[in-house]
């Protein structure tokens, strides 16, 4: 992501816009007025599913915070301003809804489901940039903090699927629970990185 923060302050407006429709969608259809063309999982979902599915999220950062110190990897984080830190948390909405809501394969089995829900986890994975840099063209980097950093995203993004199908907690496939993990996720990170020293300024 562009460190701009004219360009950060546009993307996080376009996120919340999508964000505000969903909300739409999801009041409509708990006033009993599906909207036809609502986006993907706009419904309810238990509050225990939101429950689970956001300590779930913060023992996997706090799994992935501890690997880092044993591997003498948390020196190599990257640096983020406090305006970054919003758009995290905004962009955790329009990850969940493209990747949870519309990259899902649906109608064809669980064993389908579960297959989509893998590729698509690794590319999501793989658009994180860890192991690559964009400086007037691409290049890869090969290195152990760009490796971890990469698993414990698959590793998150499978249980982000996880919680978007769980049938016992999540009958109706609500995105709701999703956030909450992600939102859980990001926030955990923005405190960790602030307590090491991480977050450098405003903007």
């Amino acid at each position: 992501m562009n460190n701009n923060p004219l360009l950060i302050l546009v993307t996080i407006a376009g996120g919340m816009y999508l964000a505000w429709l969903w909300w739409g969608d999801w009041r409509a259809a708990e006033a009993g007025r599906p909207n036809p063309g609502a986006l993907p999982g706009a419904v309810g979902a238990p509050l225990r599913a939101c429950v689970v599915a956001a300590v779930g999220a913060l023992v996997l950062t706090g799994a992935e915070t501890w690997g880092e110190l044993r591997l003498g990897l948390s020196a190599e984080q990257s640096k983020m301003t406090v305006l970054f830190g919003v758009y995290s948390l905004v962009a955790a909405v329009v990850e969940e809804v493209i990747f949870r809501g519309f990259i899902v394969v649906e109608g064809r089995g669980k064993a389908a489901r579960l297959a989509g829900a893998v590729a698509a986890s690794v590319v999501f994975a793989g658009l994180h940039p860890f192991l690559w840099e964009w400086d007037g063209g691409l290049r890869l980097v090969w290195t152990a903090k760009g490796l971890f950093s990469t698993g414990a995203v698959l590793a998150a993004s499978l249980w982000f699927y996880a919680m978007r199908f769980s049938a016992r907690l999540n009958p109706k496939g609500s995105l709701l629970p999703c956030f909450a993990a992600h939102g859980a996720k990001n926030v955990a990170v923005i405190a960790i990185k602030a307590a090491q020293g991480f977050v450098t300024g405003w903007w």
